[in-house]
């Protein structure tokens, strides 16, 4: 409980101008998603039968559940790894993984044309277990829940500190089989995280050679763990300068493992390119190819800066290294889902549509008001006084 004294309440107003704003955004993106219902997905969105998913897919889920990736790769230092040292970020890392696989089952209902026929999967004799987007949906949907149960105890602690003498025993009973949840915790985005790189293979000739691997799974995998660890930094570094908070000298360890990680996908990415015979389509002068050496280049700077730069024990050289790898490593989702991918002729080029866009930003605006709205109520955040203890 609060005896721990390890997390506390940010003591700030709620109501700011910066909630305000963004809570116009998602109340513009509410208008949009109800004006999509009722007039249907065609008025305000540019999907065809040639690119039958775009950005609700391509970063709503692709690319937005590797930003949510930081609690299962906590999970993994903290509780696997034994490394509890770092056990003060985890809160924090959990909400915002809370927040994105929610926001990615909400993406994929808007991104649904024919959304009223979504309840059949709740109906295990309509399931179809050899088809992996039903493994992707059926571990992403589950994962939502393990995340809403692993932030709970921050809410039992919260109401037990306001008086509830309920949430107390509440929290005790949880504390008893928590670990067994956090252990499915991580087995789940493991598993999902390389089925969105499978989902692609079957795509064929259609998705670019660079990119077109057997090795899809694997490298989804490899990115999801990657951006993990870097959208811990990201988050933590934020959180530091926009709430006035001291900087976690934990992240200054924790990032040194980002440069092999860094690495070691690399490696993997040119050995996936070497087996399929795609070197050839490196050098060929395109966009494409452009976009390829910009996906290396994000991934192995920030390596680079952590492991040999004096910005590595930093704040700055963190959070600019940790930007690097989200930017590079997003762009490598969104080209497997989008930008690399082309159903052929007869088929006009995908740019989402100005409602696509904003309906994007209001899941991301959804995300910020929800963290910074409940690390306002509930102790979700490091505390500064037990850090100074330590």
């Amino acid at each position: 409980m609060s005896n721990t004294n390890e997390s506390a309440v940010l003591k700030a107003p709620i109501l700011t101008k910066t909630f305000l704003i963004t809570l116009i955004v998602v109340l513009i993106g509410v208008a949009l998603i109800g004006y999509r219902y009722v007039s249907g997905i065609g008025v305000v969105s540019n999907l065809s039968d040639g690119y039958p998913w775009g950005i609700w897919l391509g970063y709503d889920v692709a690319v937005g559940t590797a930003f949510a990736c930081g609690g299962y790769i906590l999970a993994i230092t903290v509780y696997i790894m034994n490394n509890f040292k770092y056990h003060p970020l985890i809160r924090s890392a959990v909400l915002a993984s809370m927040f994105g696989y929610a926001l990615a089952g909400l993406s994929v209902m808007v991104d649904i044309g024919r959304y009223w026929n979504s309840y059949n999967f709740f109906v295990p004799g309509r399931w179809q277990p050899n088809s992996v987007m039903f493994e992707v949906a059926l571990c992403v949907m589950a994962y939502t829940v393990i995340l809403i149960i692993e932030f709970l105890p921050a809410v039992f602690e919260g109401l037990a500190d306001k008086g509830h003498a309920w949430a107390k025993s509440a929290y005790k009973s949880l504390d008893k089989v928590l670990i067994f949840i956090i252990a499915l915790g991580v087995l789940l985005p493991t598993m999902h995280q390389s089925s969105l790189g499978s989902m692609l293979i079957i795509s064929g000739y259609k998705l670019h050679p660079l990119w077109q691997t057997m090795f899809l799974p694997m490298l989804f995998l490899g990115n999801a763990i990657l951006m993990g660890f870097a959208i811990v930094g990201f988050e933590v570094t934020l959180a530091t300068v926009g709430f006035k908070r001291p900087f976690e000298k934990e992240l200054v360890s924790l990032s040194k493992v980002i440069p092999f990680i860094a690495v070691g996908w690399v490696v993997i990415r040119f050995i996936s390119i070497t087996t399929s015979g795609a070197w050839g389509e490196a050098f060929t002068p395109s966009w494409l190819t452009l976009v390829f050496w910009l996906e290396i280049i994000l991934v192995l700077i920030p390596a680079f800066i952590i492991q040999f730069s004096s910005w590595s024990g930093s704040m700055r050289g963190i959070f600019v290294s940790c930007f690097m790898l989200m930017f590079g490593g997003g762009m490598y989702r969104l080209s497997v889902y989008i930008t690399a991918f082309d159903p052929g002729s007869g088929y006009n080029t995908y740019f989402p549509s100005v409602s696509e866009l904003f309906i994007t930003l209001s899941m991301i605006a959804i995300e910020i008001l929800g963290y910074i709205t409940l690390v306002k109520i509930f102790p979700v955040l490091a505390n500064p006084a037990a850090h100074k203890k330590h």
